[in-house]
């Protein structure tokens, strides 16, 4: 598991303990989610940082490059690594797995789709 699922993994254990222990194979579970959260990272630093400014200097460079690994990641915590809701209080109308089946049904078609594209690839 890389450190995208850890944060991950720490994140849906404060926030959402039920749902957490609820997962069947966290280990499987968080290691997918991180290793989507590094693909998205990879993808969306280097859209954010944009090409190489001419006649920019090596701290600028760098601190372009950092700049953007770090809202890059910020928005891979946001759309892949948060937990779907913090936990409430369940009323009669609510279903408590939902949340938590919503992520795993979004994580199980990102699954297939890169099985495909490997396939294909």
């Amino acid at each position: 598991m890389n450190r995208y699922g850890r944060q991950a993994e720490t994140m849906w254990k404060q926030a959402c303990p039920k749902r957490y222990a609820e997962l069947e194979d966290p280990e499987t579970f968080f290691t997918g989610l991180g290793d989507q959260a590094m693909e998205m990272v990879q993808d969306l630093e280097v859209r954010i940082a944009g090409p190489d400014v001419p006649g920019e200097a090596y701290l600028e460079k760098v601190g372009r490059l950092n700049a953007a690994r770090n809202q890059a990641e910020e928005i891979a915590r946001a759309e892949i690594l948060a937990p779907p809701e913090t936990e409430e209080p369940e009323t009669e109308d609510e279903d408590p797995d939902e949340a938590s089946s919503n992520v795993l049904a979004w994580f199980n078609r990102h699954e297939h789709q890169s099985s495909q594209e490997d396939e294909l690839g």
